[in-house]
């Protein structure tokens, strides 16, 4: 008997194809539970069986991190895809994890609210259409993937509130719960998120929201290196509250950096505020100051309007770049700016939070790029931080240092051993090898 015939009373499976790939790994099947309980019946036969197993949404991060030990089985999230409860009073919802950021979006801003997570792959994905899926729920929570608005309301992972999951060996379980106070299994949702499916499988997420704004604006101007670390300090500590203070720096801008800032709220108030900023940073700036309307309340995610290459640019015309997220106290952003942008980096992320995502194209050599790597890493330590390569050919992420120096590693080897003790789920792919 056939592995997929094998499976077959857990769930829909089918044979494996090359586009079903995992950083250049192929597994037999590919399963698609259409419900926890059908997750639970899958993991248990895969536990019982010595099948690794690794979960996929619209694959959009899917290389993200180290490539797994071994992959007999994706798991693809995609059919539980609903909204389970969106709860307008206690402002939270419960989707499945395989629900398109995109779509969730949607359908909670007819109710007039919104999940404050911006998505940074948007338009990637393996069925990525012109108007890309990006991620979906589960893939934002196991990757805690935030983009510039996380200075407002913190990332991914301050968001979830409570997780429905699957074991391993096939236990149905439940962390934290449906309101905002309730802290019953808090840290257990909290653990699994950012984990990168290494440790269960979460089919249902319940997150909390926020009001959609009335308006929304973008103020952004170009600045240089010698103004920056003034005009980011008056940004992050302005009376004038943003949500957002982003920056982009890469090789189009010769030294220079694009510094948004976003403002959300009442009209009348917004629009009050833009004003006073547009002043404040073409004194600080010494240059231009544009401002836009965002119109529909969906503030830009990256790379505002400047004539820059998005950080994660589309893989199929930019094919696989280095993608590294490194971080640095506020004080210290100008100076790892400088230091990506001297290695070659195009840069992007939350000034206001300390959290940037930075890119080197694939053309570049190996050891140029894993210097460069190496650069940027001794300078987020140095000022506080760390570096996280997510993504590189794998001829850069066999000459890498992924993760880094990672503190607490041995706890962490124990929580793996306690939640999968036969490591079949997405083997090697976490910090540690775990």
């Amino acid at each position: 008997m056939g592995l997929v015939e094998n499976l077959a009373g857990a769930c829909d499976v089918r044979p494996a194809g090359d586009h079903d790939q995992v950083d250049g790994m192929t597994p037999s099947v590919v399963a698609s539970p259409a419900s926890t309980e059908e997750t639970s019946a899958l993991l248990r036969a895969c536990s019982e069986q010595d099948l690794a197993v690794v979960v996929r949404g619209h694959g959009s991060k899917l290389t993200w991190g180290r490539a797994p030990e071994r992959v007999d089985v994706v798991l693809d999230t995609t059919r539980m895809a609903e909204l389970v409860e969106h709860s307008r009073g206690d402002l939270i919802a419960t989707a499945g994890a395989g629900m398109p950021l995109a779509r969730l979006q949607s359908l909670l801003s007819e109710g007039g609210h919104q999940l404050v997570v911006d998505d940074l792959a948007l338009g990637r994905g393996r069925d990525a259409g012109p108007e890309g899926v990006g991620s979906t729920l589960g893939g934002a929570l196991a990757t805690n993937m935030s983009g510039p608005r996380r200075m407002w309301t913190g990332s991914m992972r301050d968001l979830v509130i409570g997780v429905r999951f699957v074991r391993a060996d096939g236990t149905i379980a439940r962390a934290g719960g449906k309101v905002v106070k309730n802290v019953a299994g808090y840290d257990l949702s909290k653990l699994l998120t950012g984990s990168y499916g290494t440790l269960a499988v979460v089919t249902e997420v319940t997150v909390r929201l926020h009001p959609l704004p009335e308006a929304s604006w973008s103020v952004h101007t170009r600045v240089g290196a010698e103004r920056l670390p003034a005009v980011l300090a008056e940004l992050v500590r302005s009376q004038l509250a943003p949500r957002a203070v982003e920056v982009v720096s890469g090789p189009e801008l010769g030294g220079d950096a694009v510094v948004s800032a976003l403002l959300e709220g009442t009209r009348q108030g917004v629009e009050a505020r833009v004003g006073t900023l547009t002043a404040l940073l073409g004194e600080l700036g010494g240059g231009p100051v544009d401002a836009s309307d965002n119109g529909d309340g969906t503030p830009r995610t990256s790379a505002v309007e400047a004539d820059v290459s998005p950080v994660l640019p589309d893989m199929g015309e930019a094919g696989r770049p280095t993608l590294v997220r490194t971080t640095a106290r506020l004080s210290g952003i100008p100076e790892l700016v400088a230091t990506a942008t001297a290695h070659g980096f195009t840069m992007s992320g939350s000034a206001g939070s300390g959290v940037l995502y930075a890119s080197s194209p694939e053309g570049r050599g190996v050891a140029g790029t894993v210097g460069a790597v190496d650069a940027l890493r001794a300078t987020s330590v140095r000022l506080g931080g760390s570096t996280v390569v997510l993504d590189a050919v794998p001829e850069v992420k066999a000459a890498v240092d992924s993760w880094g120096s990672v503190p607490g590693l041995d706890l962490m080897r124990r929580v793996k051993q306690e939640f999968d003790p036969g490591r079949i789920l997405a083997p090697g792919r976490y910090v540690g090898g775990m």
